[in-house]
């Protein structure tokens, strides 16, 4: 990292690393990497023939990030601005950044936001977490990630009810069965640790029977909590309402939810240290009253060249006046409700003085 130059060399290693990189690279940067490039004889007279692909070391002026989920990978789109002789600058290129990807970025200006992001993600070392939502209707399997929860595996169930205690017993053994199986497909792969959550007691004896059926895997199980909905919507509410805050400590997708839970409950009820929407958050960072600027992701990477220099501006506002910057997924469900506002908020220190208009 050569910050007073520039730049900042990076390998990323996991796919939240990857994250990490999207929500640092942007439009007008420059981006170094190793690619692979179709270079012909002459570019001039040859366009009908096919060109030999070559192993290059290019830079890119970017003009679009794409983020790449399903195949690992940031896709980062731009015009060459450095290349060897044989690679015409000035032409559109596309860098595939996968992980173990080398990468160099260039920006004029490193935002104490970005900075600490890569000095956060070269802390994290923990493993995501396995979350198994299990009761009477069915079960489903999620991994949180940086950038939000990942639902692997969703299953319905009508299990017989408890006046029916032989059918119900063997019903819940083979529902107890397959659930196991595609805990363990997930688990094996990292062995992460896993935390078990539902409605009732179903959840308990599940727990129960993976300590006799799956030791190894028992183990591995950290957390055993009550939640009020089933199934997917039951893993959200456990991120939500806290109740895997153990478990889940280090986890940014932890810290952008409570956040924006904290955003909700001021403006429900009724207070005056919060702020919402550019406008009202732009006038909040005037008074220097922001705390804590919170901004969806896409609200940086949609935006026009002038929006975005305008929220560069604003943050920069909120880091001069002694105020941090929270970017927010809007991969998960805290990130879709704070687009649902604008894609902007504040907490703040004191209430602002009210509009004498």
């Amino acid at each position: 990292m050569n910050l007073k130059k520039g730049f900042v060399k990076v390998v990323p290693e996991t796919i939240d690393d990857l994250w990490h990189l999207y929500n640092i690279i942007y439009k007008g940067d420059e981006v170094y990497a190793y690619t692979t490039r179709e270079i012909k004889q002459d570019e001039k007279y040859a366009r009908s023939k096919r060109g030999e692909r070559v192993s290059v070391f290019l830079g890119v002026k970017v003009e679009k990030v794409y983020w790449d989920r399903l195949l690992g990978r940031l896709r980062v789109h731009g015009t060459i601005c450095q290349a060897p002789d044989i690679v015409p600058t000035g032409a559109h290129h596309t860098l595939n950044i996968a992980i173990n990807t080398p990468v160099t970025i260039v920006k004029e200006e490193w935002s104490r936001n970005h900075v600490e992001r890569l000095e956060a993600a070269r802390r994290v070392s923990e493993k995501p977490i396995i979350i198994v939502a299990i009761d009477d209707e069915g079960y489903a399997l999620a991994t949180t990630t940086l950038y939000g929860v990942e639902v692997k595996v969703e299953e319905k169930t009508r299990l017989p009810g408890k006046l029916e205690a032989e059918k119900r017993e063997a019903s819940i053994k083979e529902f107890f069965q397959k659930a196991l199986e595609s805990l363990r497909q997930i688990w094996s792969e990292n062995r992460n640790p896993i935390a078990v959550i539902g409605v009732g007691f179903v959840k308990n004896d599940f727990v129960e029977f993976v300590g006799r059926e799956a030791p190894e895997i028992a183990k591995s199980i950290v957390d055993v909590k009550s939640v009020n909905n089933s199934g997917v919507a039951g893993v959200y509410e456990a991120i939500r309402s806290g109740v895997l805050a153990k478990t889940m400590k280090h986890l940014r997708v932890l810290e952008e939810t409570e956040v924006v839970e904290e955003v909700l409950k001021r403006l429900g009820k009724g207070e005056r240290t919060v702020a919402y929407g550019l406008e009202e958050v732009r006038r909040a960072a005037d008074f220097g009253a922001v705390e804590l600027l919170v901004l969806a992701d896409t609200v940086l990477r949609e935006a026009s060249d002038e929006k975005r220099l305008s929220i560069e501006q604003l943050m920069k506002n909120v880091e001069a006046k002694g105020g941090k910057i929270l970017v927010v997924s809007a991969e998960h469900e805290a990130g879709a409700k704070l687009t649902a506002l604008g894609g902007a908020a504040a907490l703040l220190r004191y209430a602002l003085p009210t509009n004498s208009s």
